[in-house]
């Protein structure tokens, strides 16, 4: 149920905000040059996956979490985009795909150990990861690992079709945030 939910929900989305997706494209090829930002990151069973962002950061940036890049390397375009969470909506073609959920764990990177480690424990990587979801919601991100996979396990063990429309009203209505650049 929730698999055909997240293709009809993804899908409407999409055609629905395509004028806008055109239109932050165009604006990117102007800002970095390559508005797609494509990283590798871990996903249900802990498969490696390519997930699909509209770039926020200069093209020379590290790949590593957010919360250990440089506050200098994100563009003004970039700042705009993350503040709006406009630079998650390429993850559609994620979830349409089937490598991600709207609702689930945000997927790491494959070089974030202590995160995985205490994911491993918490049995997240049991559920396909999530553009948003609990830990998004109350502002918990991979900058504590721990509190991060027991959020996210909280969230697998109480699962619902009315939580999984709450965290995306919650998120829709500017609750919450992804990684966050540490100043």
């Amino acid at each position: 149920m929730i698999r055909i939910l997240d293709v009809i929900i993804s899908i409407f989305s999409i055609a629905l905000l395509s004028p806008l997706l055109i239109l932050v494209y165009v604006i990117g090829l102007f800002d970095t040059g390559k508005p797609i930002f494509i990283q590798k990151r871990l996903g249900r069973n802990q498969n490696v996956f390519d997930l699909i962002k509209f770039r926020t950061m200069s093209l020379n940036t590290a790949s590593v979490g957010t919360h250990e890049v440089n506050p200098a390397s994100i563009t003004r375009f970039g700042k705009f985009l993350r503040k709006s969470k406009i630079d998650e909506l390429p993850q559609l073609i994620n979830v349409i795909i089937g490598d991600m959920s709207l609702v689930g764990p945000r997927p790491c990177l494959p070089n974030q150990d202590k995160v995985i480690e205490a994911r491993d424990i918490n049995n997240v990587f049991s559920v396909r990861p999530g553009v948003t979801g609990l830990a998004q919601i109350n502002k918990i991100d991979m900058s504590t690992p721990i509190l991060l996979a027991s959020t996210d396990n909280d969230m697998i063990t109480n699962y619902s079709i009315k939580n999984y429309f709450y965290y995306i009203f919650l998120t829709l209505m500017g609750r919450g945030s992804g990684d966050r650049v540490k100043e």
